[in-house]
């Protein structure tokens, strides 16, 4: 069974008879869909609309663990202290560090990942170390192979609205519940399809250069190289302008090294082949 240890997560414990109600105004995901032994992508916004933290939020019966970066953990334990104010709810760290993930088994044995479900790849996650598992490097191949990018990697935080990383396709961004913060920006980039900066499965036909590199089209920049793995890698960019440029046979190229782009099958997406058409 394939495996791999992410050293770096790490996770907020959220209880207390308010939880879900306290979450359910804060962050994008709809919590009223959320079943116990999946986790679902989620983020707390700026008022601006951009994502200030990420995770991944599951169920505990009336609890909730967001599974989100080590660097994260503690300003967003901070953050949401901030908004408790008299409500019953209960905040604390966890201490336990890392994360386990499994996949290509029938083995149902900790919490089902969402994003990579949707692609028809069961992947599951366990807290804590267990096990053998192998390098994270297997994982981040597992992630360009399936089209999940993830903060660190992929985006920088305060830099991506939802849209940017498919959380409208991944179940990461409710459009029916109540407001929560950044709701406003949010729901009229989905109202008005003005959403054009998406991830893509880049490949070339030797290896890539680094991540960071620049994705340009006749010298003009339309996004960056994040996650690499040899001659495949993942990347947020302008879906119009690649459209138009595969559609001319113009190159896109990272670094002097021509690029085949492909959208995430499962987002539904496809290249607009029109500059003026919204995605």
């Amino acid at each position: 069974m394939p495996s791999a240890f992410l050293p770096d997560r790490a996770f907020v414990q959220v209880g207390g008879p308010d939880a879900e109600h306290f979450l359910q105004n804060l962050i994008t995901t709809d919590l009223g869909s959320l079943a116990e032994g999946e986790a679902r992508p989620g983020a707390l916004l700026t008022p601006q609309g951009k994502i200030l933290f990420d995770f991944l939020i599951s169920r505990n019966k009336d609890d909730f663990v967001l599974d989100t970066t080590a660097d994260q953990q503690e300003a967003l334990t901070r953050r949401l202290t901030m908004y408790k104010l008299r409500a019953a709810v209960t905040l604390a760290a966890d201490p336990e560090t890392g994360a386990t993930v499994t996949w290509g088994s029938e083995d149902e044995s900790g919490i089902l990942d969402h994003r990579f479900a949707l692609a028809g790849t069961p992947v599951r996650r366990i807290v804590g170390k267990v096990g053998e598992p192998g390098e994270a490097a297997a994982y981040s191949a597992l992630r360009i192979l399936n089209g999940v990018v993830e903060s660190g990697s992929d985006y920088a935080l305060q830099d991506a609205f939802p849209h940017d990383i498919l959380f409208d396709k991944s179940g990461g961004v409710s459009f029916r519940k109540g407001c929560y913060v950044g709701q406003e920006v949010v729901s009229r980039m989905q109202h008005r399809s003005t959403a054009r900066r998406r991830p893509v499965i880049v490949s070339a036909d030797g290896p890539l250069p680094a991540p960071g590199t620049e994705i340009t089209i006749d010298g003009k920049v339309i996004g960056t190289l994040g996650t690499v793995a040899g001659s495949r890698g993942l990347a947020i960019l302008r879906i119009d302008k690649a459209g138009e440029a595969m559609s001319s046979g113009t190159a896109i190229l990272a670094g002097g090294v021509s690029l085949s782009l492909a959208l995430p099958a499962w987002s539904g997406l496809t290249f607009p082949s029109d500059a003026a058409e919204d995605v």
